[in-house]
């Protein structure tokens, strides 16, 4: 299995670094408000990535954080009236809702930073001790001309960084590439430190908290959004490798650039889309199968058209499983012909996501197999066991991917009046009173309910 490394800027095989087992880190939210489309982007592809190497036989330990110390939540606190962590855990909350609804398999680890100021305070300790650190009057800061391999992850050079500093400058520090590990001064939050009360720079919560649960192993992942390359991630691997003098990741993802109708995604230009208002209006398999159709790495223009277009592909492959299903296992008669067909997609799909997790030209060999499988269940005698074999295989393959159609919960009072309006709808066609029997039909389709009729009786489902 071959997979991109931002910071070799090229694709490497994959080898964790303890046989059979994977680390792996994910910059979280902060979680000031809604979470957003563009979350959903990242968070959709690192976990196809985690999932496949569950299937892989990997055993995963997936960290991600939760910025909850940070300008913008204070911000928002100071406007709100409502503290700092308790809006920060309401929209974690709600986050962690909305990502369950997307199928996104949740971290073994959601380390706050409010929590872990102990592991921090002890990083930048260290970070001290080894040179690479000072103390001023405003806080701590990183010096980025005592680390050699700084910007070797985003190939900037220091000087370009200094020329290019749109920041205002602070007269304490030696350098104005420096960046904060601990600031000084009473805020909304703030915490004792060896430095004097203050809080932690943004960069440190993800070095500290990381290496915390591999217990100072290099990572074997660190994914992210592209967007995070210069300064955050580039600044993680000084502050670990400057305190623990390891490399920090073995292997660096980064997902791609998203757009709304050619635009950048921002509240001024009104497209700012958030995960509640779109699950308000589409499945989530829609949203998960849209930014499935284009590599983890590559940009994606988000338009009404394209998810809905994506809806639209996903329920046909619903209703590929759903009329497998319905098949006997045996009988019919052997095409040789089609089992190498379904054997070739199959094989197909895996060396897809072998490469980089190529979903596009996986999802290419997922349609190859509907193709095959529903061309031949129109035959006088399929190959039903062909059928059931790559409808098993399908289904491993729509896991990796992690579609899967929404359950919708049904209460008992409301399924008692669905049976019973059915039942008596089924008299009314008996008695081949028509006009009734459509008249409940109608009615059952006002209440989200679709309705079909079978060779073994009526069956139903909600919208």
């Amino acid at each position: 299995m071959k997979i991109y490394n931002s910071f070799s800027r090229k694709a490497e095989e994959f080898e964790p670094v303890e046989k059979g087992k994977v680390y792996l880190y994910v910059c979280g939210l902060t979680p000031y408000d809604h979470a957003h489309l563009g979350h959903a982007r990242t968070y959709i592809s690192m976990d196809t990535i985690k999932r496949y190497l569950m299937h892989k036989g990997y055993k995963v330990l997936h960290t991600q954080n939760i910025t909850d110390i940070e300008d913008k939540i204070f911000k928002r606190s100071r406007e709100t009236g409502i503290s700092p962590l308790e809006l920060s855990e309401k929209f974690q909350n709600e986050a962690l809702e909305e990502f369950d609804r997307l199928r996104i398999l949740r971290a073994d680890n959601y380390p706050k930073v409010s929590e872990n100021i102990p592991e921090i305070i002890e990083m930048i300790k260290k970070i001290i001790e080894n040179g690479h650190a000072y103390e001023t009057g405003t806080g701590v800061y990183f010096s980025v001309s005592s680390f050699p391999g700084y910007g070797k992850l985003s190939g900037q050079k220091l000087d370009e960084i200094n020329r290019g500093s749109r920041c205002a400058v602070d007269e304490t520090k030696k350098d104005p590439a420096d960046f904060a590990l601990w600031k000084k001064g009473e805020d909304v939050l703030t915490f004792e430190s060896p430095w004097g009360k203050g809080r932690p720079g943004w960069h440190i919560e993800c070095s500290a908290m990381s290496m915390k649960y591999t217990d100072g192993r290099t990572l074997d992942i660190h994914g992210g959004g592209r967007d995070l390359i210069f300064p955050h991630h580039e600044n993680e691997i000084a502050q670990a490798e400057a305190a623990l003098k390891t490399p920090f990741s073995k292997c660096w993802m980064h997902t791609g650039f998203l757009t709304v109708n050619g635009e950048k995604m921002s509240k001024s230009l009104g497209n700012f889309i958030t995960l509640k208002d779109l699950l308000g209006k589409y499945p989530p398999y829609a949203l998960r199968l849209f930014f499935l159709h284009s590599h983890y790495r590559s940009p994606v223009d988000y338009s009404e058209e394209n998810i809905s277009a994506a809806q639209t592909t996903a329920e046909r492959m619903f209703n590929f499983q759903e009329k497998a299903d319905e098949l006997p296992g045996s009988g019919g008669a052997e095409n040789t012909e089609l089992r190498k067909k379904l054997q070739d997609e199959a094989d197909g799909f895996y060396a897809a996501m072998d490469n980089d997790f190529d979903t596009p030209s996986a999802l290419s060999h997922m349609f190859g197999i509907m193709t095959e499988c529903f061309s031949e269940m129109r035959k006088p005698e399929p190959d039903y066991p062909a059928i059931a074999e790559a409808k098993e295989d399908f289904g491993k393959m729509m896991w990796i991917l992690g579609l899967e159609k929404e359950k919708k919960k049904v209460s008992p009072e409301k399924k008692k009046e669905i049976d019973s309006l059915v039942q008596e709808r089924e008299k009314a066609r008996g008695e081949k009173n028509f006009n009734l029997s459509d008249e409940i039909r109608d009615k059952l389709s006002e209440m989200g309910v679709v309705l079909e009729d079978t060779d073994k009786g009526p069956k139903w489902k909600l919208k």
